[in-house]
Order: C-alpha cells, then structure tokens, then sequence
C-alpha cells in the first residue's frame, strides 16, 4: 500500500463472538439507545420549558445531556447497523468521522465536568460574589469553550492520518478511533504520539482541576451545616457522574493499553464501551432524581 488512500474500508472484528444471538442484542441495544434519548431529552426539556431552572447549574446540565446524545450517535446507530450486517466494516472517512465524535464526546464532557465543579465551588465557597461571576454572558462564553475546544483539539488529530502510510487495514474494536488506525501505520509517526499525549495532559489537568475545587469545597462545607446541605444535594450529584465517567473512560484507556487476548471477545467489548454505556444513562437519572426542582417537575 503506498498510502492511506489506498485503504478505502477498515474490517472490525469486535462483534465475531455475537454471531448466534446478533438479533437479541440488537432489540436490547435498541431499546437501551431510545432510553437514553428518552431520559436525556425529558431533561433537557423539563430544563428549557421551566423559567426556574435557567440556573447556571442546570443550564451546564443541559449541555451534559446534549454531550451524551452526541457521543452516543457516534456509536449506536454504526454498532446497531452492524449486528445486521455479515459485513462489519467502516470506511476510512467514517473511521476519521467516528473517532472524532467519540473523542470529542469525551473531551465535552470532561470540560462540562470542570464548570459544573467551577459552578459549586463558586456557590458555596465564594456565594457574595456568585451573581458576579456568573453571568449569563460569562457562561456563554464558558459553554462556547467547552464545546468548541474538544472539537478544535480533536479535528486536528486525524490530519496526521490523511497521508501516512497504512500496512494494515483490520481494527480489533467495534468502533473505530484514530489510535487503532495509527497502530496500522508502516512506520512510527511522532503525530501518532504527539497528539494524543498532549490531549490526554490537556484533560487531565481538567481532572486535577475539578479535585482541587473539590478540596476546597469539602473544608468550606466541614464548617457550615447550610454548605454540609447545599452540598448533599447539588454537589453530591456531580461527584457520582464524575466517578462513573472517569472509571468508564478509564476502564477503556487501560484496555487499549493493555488489552490482551486472553480475555474473552465479549468483556473487551464491554470494556470498551463502558464510556458509551453508563454516563449517557447514569447523568439524567441520577440528576432527575437528585436535584428537587427537577425532580419535582
């Protein structure tokens, strides 16, 4: 192959051990993907249509639900066509496409994390100055960043890819991301590492980030019973979306890392897909029924 243009379709064999009950899973995973937009979408709308709520804090959830469906489309309608295809395939511009929705998902959702964290730790450690800072133009303009950051950062990832030369053209994974297509090249690429290592600095100081305002939330609300409240009922919340979508995104880097092939074909999808899985479902539901004004709507 002289270059990636000659790879024209990418073969998946992630789905080679569901063969005898493809049909099962497809009604399962179809019906778990319409629950998703049902309980995102009632969000959202409950938010929107309900003057009380357009709060800083509810308008950054709205841009977690929204996060969720984005990344969501990126696998579930290509995973959903696969099961009833014999053909697991993708072509090289949907593998681009689709690695860069599913990275971006990711990258949103960390970055919607951080103002949400940003949004409480104002609230409760800094409440004279809470209006101040948070202003409706401030928080378009946070909004803007976190959605357009990720996708800035990640659109530039693939380009690398456009003329480097391929040796193979077989993904291990049922969905594609430019890291597995990187693998396939004939020679190493400084891109291949460059990129991705200044992405994964770039959102673990996200995380540090969100820690720290944590740590300094705890040691305000340890000293007020009112913040000991506040927190139980808005913090709490955020800290179980945050575990969930940490140790699901995490569960994946290790396994991309450090998969092995003694492990049966069906767990390496799961842990694959954990990230697609539990915070699309677990963000709504547990928001839905932690937070009163929404919950009450």
């Amino acid at each position: 192959m002289d270059n990636a243009s000659a790879v024209t379709v990418f073969t998946m064999s992630g789905l080679s051990g569901v063969e005898n009950y493809r049909i099962p899973v497809f009604i399962a995973t179809f019906l778990y993907y319409i629950i998703i937009w049902i309980s995102n979408v009632t969000i959202i709308m409950t938010i929107i249509m309900d003057r009380n709520l357009h709060e800083p804090m509810y308008i950054f959830l709205v841009n977690l639900c929204l996060s969720g469906l984005v990344g969501t489309a990126g696998f579930y309608p290509k995973f959903l066509s696969d099961l009833l295809s014999s053909a697991h395939v993708i072509s090289f511009t949907g593998c681009l496409i689709q690695g860069s929705v599913l990275h971006a998902y990711v990258g949103a959702d960390l970055s919607i994390l951080l103002l949400m964290s940003f949004d409480r730790y104002v609230a409760i450690c800094r409440p004279l100055v809470y209006h101040s800072v948070m202003t409706r133009q401030r928080i378009a303009i946070l909004i803007f960043f976190a959605w357009f950051l990720p996708f800035e950062l990640l659109s530039i990832s693939p380009m690398p890819l456009i003329n480097v030369k391929l040796c193979g053209s077989h993904i291990p994974k049922i969905y594609c991301i430019h890291h597995l297509v990187h693998t396939l090249a004939c020679t190493p690429s400084i891109a291949a590492v460059a990129f991705p290592a200044f992405n994964y600095t770039f959102y673990f100081c996200h995380f540090i980030a969100i820690f720290l305002s944590y740590i300094h939330i705890i040691k305000t609300c340890i000293k007020s019973k009112e913040n000991q409240i506040k927190f139980m009922k808005t913090c709490l919340p955020h800290i179980l979306c945050l575990t969930i979508f940490v140790a699901s995104v995490l569960f994946d880097l290790m396994y991309v890392r450090f998969g092995s092939n003694l492990m049966s074909q069906n767990f390496q999808n799961f842990m694959a897909i954990e990230f697609l899985i539990f915070p699309p479902i677990c963000n709504p539901v547990i928001y839905g029924l932690k937070l009163t004004k929404i919950r009450n709507q």
